[in-house]
């Protein structure tokens, strides 16, 4: 009789919609009855449970047999308590994936193929490290699981596997050094004394799908003549035939993610209201049960997290990697306020004026500072300079030191930054600081000669390498936090809900995408691969997770909620609800009930918003530009909002160029070789524009590197210019001046005596008896087109006309204006205004009505339409999109 016949299986009926209690009375009575019937003594049998959760519930069950209780564990609670873990030492696996991956560097420096991957490919190098850790990690976990015998013979078929198959060529590479990584491994795992231990009985429950250490570790006592016993609770959906569920199951579908987390959200609230608790809320969409636990925190629910979050994600760990960037060589300012801004610089805040950090920021924004290098301590003011100093002279202290050190040093470094800063002692109050300070080795130090150690002394690394570090290792541990008590909902797995006490389950995201795409596994091994290893495959995920989802049905009541659609596209129900579904229609119970809403329904009368409208009797400012007027004339809510207001966006400190950067640099570059060419005739064209655009690339501090797609574009427009405007002075044309300022009073009204029109003219060009303004356009010559087409319509030459009639009258010069079109394709098009002078007359009239009515107290509604909604600032203040317009 082989190991696996001496192990006596039982199964355990699934009792849909029973709760865990009636379950685990059930269980223990099997237990006990198996017990006495082979003469078994209790006490001194072991019990094997999936987790720990389910340790008090079986043993509070246990009390009801009379008998003494046997020792109730799960394997790694019992060969925890039989004995530590070893540590690991030098380059062993130590199953931290922050230190493997530096592990696993050593390991394959000197390798050829290695190095070359390095340097001709960082971060393909970075992540052929991370695939190695994964791989060797999921190897010598398996192996652990195997148990003494099972392992020895493990690693030489997973040699003959691997050579014989698997990935080619690099994968092969990484995936033989990570399972020779793995195998090297002398270390003896604390789960190898399970199996000498010689309890009177085994009994093994099993729930949610096989566990390979616990299979083995039975397979080897029945081999030794213990008696074994194999509580097998799972179920295979189809045969859900045979015992139907009841109608406490219901399923909701939604419309789009924020209606599920509201309908989520009323579910759990009508279960707490009867008194249905506790309420499990599984977490298969993490950013959805978010949203949900929001809205249950607002009703003041008490609540549980034991998934927990990435420590990457927690503020404590945002503010430290803050620091960290606000200290690098390239830092931008922005980084360097975020850090100001953060609680770790908070007793930096403290020595300074309450506002320095916002003077420091406006003064940023006015200089247009993007880089943290390029800000000039000499041009800073009052407690803007004292804050920027102090903030330079406390980071230094990152900054010192050679260019590559080793990660102890780097450690050693920021630990005296963060007390220097007050911030290690703030970082020790909070639950996330206090795990951010361990997981970084900041306040605890590595066992000597331990694999940790090694990698702390031995990896040297640059400033961007140790962010990077410091980073992945955050993103690598799990931040959960501390339970509170008298809990009503508790956010669990979906396999850590099963056979537990919840009087309730809602599982939000039962869809094809949420619930039934399982985890891939190492891409180092491949599923025919892993299959052959015997690791866990897709196919062996998909059974794990249907068992686990079987187990809900247990609960009293189990909601299922969905959405129809992924933003456009139609979203499918799991499969999991399609087989539950099959095995109900196959026992006659039907489809799965229809989810009833709870919440309360409530009539509203209907309060239509219509247009908005405002008026500024007597405000209109001092001076207004050529765009202000256009605001006008395209919104007049607008204007109200952009120059009655005086409301202004400020712009982001961001070092990314846009095409607004590169016009404003054409404009200075063609400015200054007007000038210079002025100056100095008879110069070489071609090479006096060329020398004019780097002189303003380097005055604006814009990189040469960032700002290469846009010097080719100048390269291409330079022989088209410079043709141009060899034609354009063949025409008689010359030029007179560029980026000048003028401002004029043209009104006749008496309101608006003391109201300027100002402006900046690109450029002026003169010949006999003529004066033409040229404006320089970057943008769409279609456009520009189509605008002339109505010369009405142009506000921008019709006021550039006004602020220069009077200067052309003097010089008896007759007036044009025309835009200059610099980045067409087919070339740079001179696109005239026609009679510029007459439309100017008429803008002017027409705008001085408008402004002697705005100046009156007349009415600026929200007239905008198309171009001037879709960019306009101020849109949220007119709130457009919730007029309503006709009748009910």
């Amino acid at each position: 009789m082989t190991a696996e016949q001496q192990i006596e299986t039982q199964h355990l009926p699934l009792g849909l919609g029973d709760g865990a209690r009636p379950f685990w009375d059930a269980a223990v009575q099997r237990m006990a009855a198996w017990m006495q019937a082979r003469g078994v003594q209790s006490r001194d049998a072991v019990v094997l449970l999936p987790f720990a959760q389910h340790l008090a519930s079986a043993r509070r069950a246990w009390r009801s047999t009379g008998l003494w209780q046997p020792r109730m564990e799960t394997t790694h609670s019992l060969a925890s308590a039989l004995g530590p873990s070893p540590l690991s030492q030098g380059l062993q696996i130590s199953f931290d994936a922050a230190i493997d991956v530096l592990n696993a560097r050593q390991l394959l420096a000197g390798q050829s193929w290695a190095e070359a991957l390095c340097e001709q490919d960082p971060r393909a190098w970075r992540l052929a490290l991370q695939h190695l850790v994964e791989a060797a990690q999921a190897l010598a976990r398996h192996a652990q699981a195997l148990g003494p015998q099972g392992r020895q013979a493990f690693w030489p078929h997973a040699r003959q596997a691997l050579q014989q198959g698997g990935p080619a060529d690099l994968e092969r590479a990484l995936a033989l050094v990570a399972l020779e990584w793995a195998a090297s491994d002398s270390r003896v795992p604390a789960t190898d004394a399970l199996f000498s231990l010689r309890p009177s009985a085994w009994v093994l429950m099993r729930a949610g799908g096989v566990d390979p250490l616990s299979d083995a570790l039975l397979a080897d006592a029945a081999a030794q003549g213990i008696p074994c016993l194999l509580l097998d609770a799972d179920c295979v959906l189809e045969q859900l035939a045979l015992d139907p569920p009841p109608a406490r199951l219901q399923e909701a579908r939604c419309e789009d993610p924020e209606s599920l987390a509201q309908c989520t959200a009323a579910t759990v609230l009508e279960h707490i209201r009867r008194q249905e608790l506790p309420v499990a809320l599984i977490a298969q969409d993490r950013v959805l049960v978010r949203r949900v636990r929001a809205l249950l925190e607002r009703q003041s629910v008490r609540l549980g997290d034991e998934t927990g979050w990435t420590l990457a994600t927690t503020p404590e760990a945002a503010q430290l990697m803050a620091l960290l960037r606000a200290a690098q060589p390239r830092a931008s300012v922005d980084e360097l306020l975020q850090w100001l801004k953060s609680d770790l610089a908070r007793d930096l805040r403290e020595r300074q004026a309450a506002d320095a950090v916002d003077q420091l920021e406006s003064q940023c924004r006015r200089l247009g500072w993007v880089q943290a290098g390029a800000v000039q301590l000499a041009h800073l003011k009052g407690s803007a300079a004292f804050l920027w100093q102090d903030a330079q002279e406390q980071i230094a202290l990152l900054r010192a030191g050679p260019a590559l050190r080793s990660l102890e040093t780097w450690l050693k470094q920021l630990r005296l930054l963060l007390e220097r800063l007050g911030g290690l002692a703030w970082l020790g109050e909070q639950a996330a600081g206090r795990q951010l300070l361990l997981a970084l080795w900041l306040q605890r130090e590595p066992w000597p000669d331990s694999a940790h150690q090694l990698a702390l002394q031995s990896t040297l690394l640059g400033s961007a390498d140790f962010v990077q570090w410091v980073n992945e290792t955050l993103e690598a541990q799990q931040f959960v936090p501390e339970l509170p008590t008298d809990l009503q909902v508790l956010v669990t797995p979906l396999a850590r809900a099963m056979l537990r006490p919840f009087a309730a389950i809602v599982l939000p995201g039962a869809d094809a995408q949420t619930l039934g795409q399982v985890a891939a596994g190492p891409v180092l091994l491949p599923e025919a691969l892993a299959r052959q290893l015997g690791l866990p495959d897709q196919a062996g995920r998909r059974a794990q997770l249907a068992a686990g989802f079987v187990q809900l049905l247990r609960a009293p009541h189990l909601t299922l909620l969905r959405c129809d659609r992924a933003g456009s596209e139609p979203l499918a129900r799991s499969p999991l609800l399609e087989r539950l579904e099959a095995a109900r229609e196959q026992a006659g119970a039907g489809a799965i009930p229809a989810w009833q809403d709870p919440r309360p329904q409530r009539a509203l009368t209907a309060r239509p918003m219509h247009m908005a409208q405002a008026n500024a009797p007597g405000q209109l400012p001092r001076a207004l530009s050529a765009s202000a007027l256009d605001a006008l004339r395209n919104c007049p809510y607008q204007f109200f909002g952009l120059q009655l207001l005086g409301l202004r966006e400020d712009e982001e400190l961001t070092e990314e160029l846009d095409k607004r950067d590169y016009g404003n640099w054409l404009h200075a570059v063609l400015h200054r070789f007007h000038e210079q060419r002025k100056a100095q005739p008879g110069s070489d064209a071609a090479q006096a524009l060329a020398d004019a655009a780097e002189q303003e690339r380097q005055r604006m501090g814009l990189s040469e590197a960032e700002f290469l797609p846009y010097l080719a574009s100048f390269r291409r427009l330079l022989p088209r210019y410079l043709a141009w405007l060899q034609a354009h002075e063949s025409a008689g044309w010359h030029y007179e001046a560029g980026e000048q300022s003028r401002h004029c009073q043209p009104w006749t009204h008496p309101a608006l005596r003391e109201l300027r029109l100002q402006g900046r003219l690109d450029r002026l060009d003169d010949q006999p008896g003529r004066r033409l303004l040229l404006d320089y356009k970057t943008g769409s010559t279609e456009s520009i087109k189509d605008k002339l087409k109505r010369p009405l319509e142009d506000t921008q030459l019709a006021v550039y006309a006004l602020l220069s009639a009077e200067e052309a009258a003097q010089a008896g010069a007759a007036l044009e204006a025309a835009y200059l079109m610099l980045d067409d394709s087919k070339g740079l098009q001179l696109l005239p205004h026609p009679e510029v002078q007459h439309s100017a007359e008429l803008a002017r009239q027409g705008l001085e009505q408008d402004l002697a009515a705005v100046q009156a107290g007349a009415a600026l509604p929200a007239l905008g339409e198309g171009r001037a909604c879709a960019l306009c600032p101020v849109r949220g203040l007119c709130r457009k999109d919730d007029w309503w317009e006709g009748t009910l």
